[in-house]
C-alpha cells in the first residue's frame, strides 16, 4: 500500500537527506584490502532431496565497491514445488572487522524496500560499529524486490507516474471515484502479471521467510541472526514461526503485529500520525518559522481547509503533476517518520500555502523512490503492493469502505483523505494466501522486541502486543519519536537501546526487564 495503509518502509533515507541535511555515514570510504573472491560453505543439515540444491548451494562472493562482497543465491519460485523453476536472491555483505560471530541478516522494511541498497548505501545507519565488528552484515533483497528477481508492473516510469499521481475528479468514496479507482487498480494488477509472470503469485511473506532460512543455511550459519525493521519484523516473526529451532539472535524494531488486519493497522497509523501532527500544531506557535499564526484550534481548522481546497483545486507542479488533498496528506505524514520533523513541516506548509507544490513533491518522490528526472531508482512501490495483496484479505464492498472511512475520519480528520480508502488490490490476479493470526514461535530462543512510544508508522501498542504474543518475546521500550529506535543517534535514550541490542547480539544477554530507555 502506498497511501500509508500498510506496513511502511523504515528509515526513509532520501527524506532525511533532502530535507534535514543529515550527513549519513556511508560505507564507501573503507579502504582495507578485501580478497577478490570468497566462498560461503553451506551447513550440512539434512533436507528433502528437492531442497538440497538450494540449501547446499555454494555462494561465491565477488568484491564490490567500498569493501563489500556481492553474490546471488537461488531459491525455488514455488516452495510447494521446489523441483520447478527457480528465482534469484541478491545479497551484499560487509565482512566483520573484528572477532566474527557469524552472519547478521538485515531487512529495512517495506514491504518492498531493498536490504541490499540499505546495507550498501548506509551501513553505519543500518547497524552500529559494535555489530560491524562482530558480524558479517548481510543485506538481501527479498523475492520480488530490487536486485533479486523483481516484480514489474508498468512499461515505463510515466505509466507508474500515471498510476500514482493521477488526480481524480470525483470525491473520494463516491461511486464515480470507486469505479475509477477499481479500473485503475485492476489495470495495474493485470500489468503486474503481464510483466512479472508467475512470480507475482509467490511474493508472499511466508515464501520470503522460507527464503530467509535457505539463506541462513547457504551462508553456513546453524542459527539465524536477524535484525528486522518495520515490515522486516513481520518477516522475522514468520520465519521464527516456521523454524523456531533455527532462530539464533533476533531483534524486531518498529513492530508489525501479524494478528492485526490491514485496515486496523491503517487505522492505528492514521490516529498516530494525526496525533503527531496535532503535537506539531500545538508547538508551532513558539517558532518564528511557523507558517500559522492563530491558536491551535484555528491552525487545525486552517490545515483541514488547506487540504479541502487542494482537493477542489489541485496545485500544478512544474512537471505537470498535481497536488491534491490526498497527496498533501501523504506529504505531511512523511516527515513524521523522523524525529524533530518541525522544520520539514514548516517548509512544507509554507511553500504549499504560497501556491508552490515543489517541496511537497520532493517529499513524495523520496517516499516513492522517484528521481528528479522522472525515473524510479527501485521497484519498491510495485513490490509493496504485490506483497500486500497476497498477505492480506480485504473487503472492498461499498458498505465496508464507507464504514472504514468513517472510522478513519473520526480519529484523523486532517489526514483522512490519505488513509480512508484502500482498494489497491481490487481484482488482483492472485487471491490472498495470508491472513491475520497470532504468532507465538514456540520453542524459539529469546527475541528482542523494540518499540518507540510515539512511533506513528508502527504504533507502540503493536510492540507491546507482539512481545506478549511471542513465547520468548522481550520488550525494549524507547520513550521517543519517529519510526524505529535502534542506532538512531547519540542521545541517552538511544544509547540505552543500542546497548540492549548490542549486548544481546554480541553476548547473548537478554535484559532482565524492559529497560524503558
Amino acid at each position: 500500500m502506498r497511501s500509508l495503509q500498510g506496513r511502511e518502509r523504515s528509515r526513509r533515507i532520501g527524506v532525511v537527506a533532502i530535507l534535514a541535511s543529515v550527513a549519513l555515514v556511508l560505507s564507501g570510504c573503507t579502504s582495507w584490502f578485501l580478497p577478490p573472491r570468497a566462498t560461503s560453505v553451506p551447513t550440512d543439515e539434512k533436507v528433502a532431496a528437492a531442497l538440497a540444491p538450494y540449501y547446499h548451494q555454494v555462494l561465491m562472493w565477488t568484491a564490490c565497491d567500498g569493501g563489500f562482497q556481492c553474490t546471488a543465491a537461488k531459491a525455488p519460485l514455488d516452495w510447494s514445488n521446489p523441483g520447478g523453476a527457480s528465482i534469484k536472491l541478491a545479497l551484499i555483505r560487509k565482512p566483520a572487522s573484528g572477532h566474527r560471530l557469524g552472519s547478521l541478516l538485515v531487512n529495512p522494511g517495506g514491504p518492498g524496500a531493498s536490504g541490499y541498497d540499505f546495507v550498501r548505501d548506509s551501513l553505519s545507519f543500518a547497524v552500529d560499529s559494535t555489530l560491524q565488528s562482530n558480524y558479517d552484515i548481510v543485506g538481501f533483497d527479498p523475492r520480488g524486490v530490487g536486485h533479486s528477481t523483481p516484480v514489474k508492473c508498468e512499461s515505463s516510469p510515466k505509466q507508474l507516474d500515471k498510476f500514482l499521481f493521477t488526480v481524480s475528479k470525483f470525491t473520494p468514496g463516491s461511486a464515480g471515484w470507486v469505479a475509477q479507482q477499481k479500473k485503475s487498480t485492476a489495470n495495474f494488477g493485470a500489468n503486474c502479471l503481464k510483466y512479472t509472470g508467475a512470480l507475482l503469485g509467490h511474493v508472499d511473506t511466508v515464501s520470503a521467510a522460507r527464503d530467509l532460512d535457505l539463506l541462513r543455511a547457504a551462508l553456513g550459519d546453524k542459527k539465524l541472526n536477524y535484525l528486522g525493521y518495520s515490515y522486516g519484523t513481520l518477516l522475522g516473526q514468520v520465519n521464527a514461526s516456521l523454524y523456531p529451532s533455527k532462530v539464533g539472535r533476533m531483534v524486531l524494531d518498529g513492530v508489525v503485529d501479524p494478528a492485526v488486519s490491514n485496515f486496523q493497522l491503517g487505522l492505528d497509523q492514521a490516529k498516530s500520525f494525526e496525533t503527531d501532527l496535532d503535537n506539531y500544531l500545538k508547538s508551532c506557535s513558539g517558532s518564528s518559522a511557523c507558517p500559522f499564526t492563530g491558536s491551535y484550534s484555528d491552525d487545525h481548522a486552517q490545515v483541514i481547509s488547506l487540504l479541502s481546497s487542494l482537493s477542489a483545486s489541485p496545485l500544478r507542479n512544474s512537471d505537470g503533476r498535481e497536488l491534491d488533498g490526498s497527496a498533501m496528506g501523504l506529504a505531511i505524514a512523511i516527515p513524521l517518520y523522523q524525529e524533530n520533523s518541525s522544520d520539514l513541516l514548516d517548509t512544507l506548509f509554507t511553500s504549499v500555502m504560497k501556491g508552490d507544490p515543489k517541496f511537497a513533491f520532493q517529499l513524495l518522490d523520496s517516499y516513492y523512490s522517484r528521481n528528479a528526472n522522472g525515473t524510479y531508482s527501485d521497484n519498491s512501490t510495485e513490490a509493496n503492493i504485490a506483497i500486500d495483496c497476497l498477505d492480506y484479505p480485504q473487503d472492498f464492498s461499498p458498505a465496508t469502505l464507507s464504514k472504514q472511512a468513517a472510522e478513519v475520519t473520526a480519529v484523523a480528520p486532517i489526514l483522512a483523505p490519505s488513509f480512508a480508502y484502500s482498494i489497491g488490490c481490487w481484482d488482483w490476479p492472485f487471491k490472498p494466501t495470508g491472513k491475520p493470526s497470532v504468532i507465538t514461535a514456540d520453542g524459539a530462543p529469546p527475541i528482542l522486541v523494540v518499540g518507540t512510544t510515539r512511533d506513528p508508522a508502527t504504533p507502540y501498542s503493536l510492540a507491546q502486543a507482539v512481545a506478549k504474543q511471542l513465547s520468548s518475546g522481550h520488550l525494549v521500550t524507547y520513550d521517543g519519536d519517529g519510526h524505529t529506535a535502534y542506532n538512531k543517534g547519540t542521545s541517552a535514550g538511544n544509547k540505552c537501546v543500542n546497548s540492549a541490542v548490542d549486548n544481546y547480539f554480541v553476548k547473548g544477554t537478554v535484559p532482565a526487564k524492559d529497560p524503558h530507555c
